[in-house]
């Protein structure tokens, strides 16, 4: 078997898991990128957090610290049932697992979840709902959005997520 890697370059990869896992120095505010601290207090775009109840890879007690490290005044964290993959990619039409809302300001995953309100099947017609509401007027775009001496990647969602 072949190890399964992230389609970065080495570097990029290094410096990822050097500052976001070993050091953990985006959520202590010690992140520096080009010679800036990040602050994600500063962040105050509307937000929807998804974390899943048995994700092993983005823990929900992580994804909620997070959640509520950013400035955002609009903001909502939803916890949806079974893991990293099956939880987040679950089209409504599978008819499967849950997901858990809390209108509530909670200090914590667990007092989140002690007043959690469990809906049946995907959380994506939540998210809908949710985005549709952040809508403001639509303008068309102008231009082409391809540098000059570029070439068109291809219609979405590209060639990267069919790389095996």
């Amino acid at each position: 078997q072949g190890l399964m890697t992230a389609c970065m370059p080495a570097r990029v990869h290094h410096f990822y898991l050097d500052n976001f896992y070993n050091a953990n120095r985006l959520a202590k505010g010690a992140m520096v990128l080009a010679g800036e601290t990040l602050d994600l207090g500063k962040i105050a775009v509307p937000a929807y957090h998804v974390a899943t109840k048995e994700d092993h890879i983005a823990p929900p007690q992580s994804v909620y610290r997070g959640a509520t490290m950013l400035g955002s005044k609009d903001s909502t964290f939803i916890l949806a049932g079974s893991g990293h993959i099956a939880g987040v990619v679950n089209p409504p039409a599978a008819g499967k697992y849950q997901y858990w809302t809390n209108m509530s300001d909670c200090s914590s995953l667990e007092q989140f979840v002690a007043g959690a309100t469990q809906t049946p099947g995907s959380w994506w017609p939540d998210w809908i709902d949710w985005i549709g509401g952040q809508e403001g007027d639509r303008i068309e775009a102008k231009g082409a959005r391809i540098p000059k001496g570029n070439q068109d990647l291809g219609d979405a969602p590209g060639t990267y997520v069919r790389t095996r």
